[in-house]
């Protein structure tokens, strides 16, 4: 289930995460970076209840950079692959898909081609290297550690928008 793409304003949000290069699928990858981002939040005795998201800086299909990551204005030690950083304030189209992982791909797939539609431009530069977004994010509202049932985990899509 999908819901329709809505423009919205954000403020910039601090972040720690854990950057990685991967090749689609790359799930396999992400789940012991979040344990490691999950063991820094620990160790720095801090609860982990920010927004935790996957992060899509260079998209170069199959290939990717992300980074699996976590808001807070929390102190959290920097260590290991750990990294810092802010999400960039202003305007966003976000969406929210309620399904398995696996529809992700479509679901993308789905709010790209009505951005195209609408004439609509992400805050992104092209290079030989691929796609450079400032902020494109799959926010994990669940997780299956919670939520067992893949039908009912629930994703918001937010990607940021050209300020032109």
């Amino acid at each position: 289930m999908l819901t329709m793409p809505e423009i919205i304003e954000r403020d910039p949000q601090h972040y720690v995460a854990v950057r990685l290069r991967v090749v689609i699928p790359f799930a396999e990858e992400v789940d012991p970076a979040f344990d490691e981002l999950f063991d820094a939040f620990s160790m720095a005795g801090v609860a982990p209840n920010g927004v935790e998201f996957i992060k899509f800086n260079l998209v170069d299909m199959p290939r990717l950079e992300i980074e699996a990551g976590m808001t807070t204005d929390a102190g959290i030690a920097l260590s290991g692959r750990l990294i810092q950083g802010t999400l960039p304030g202003g305007r966003y189209v976000r969406m929210t898909y309620t399904g398995s992982y696996e529809g992700l791909y479509d679901a993308t797939a789905m709010l790209v081609g009505w951005a195209k539609e609408k004439g609509l431009r992400w805050d992104s530069t092209r290079t030989e290297a691929g796609e450079h977004f400032a902020c494109r994010l799959e926010v994990h509202e669940n997780n299956p550690s919670i939520e067992p049932d893949p039908s009912k985990l629930v994703t918001t899509l937010l990607f940021k928008l050209d300020d032109v």
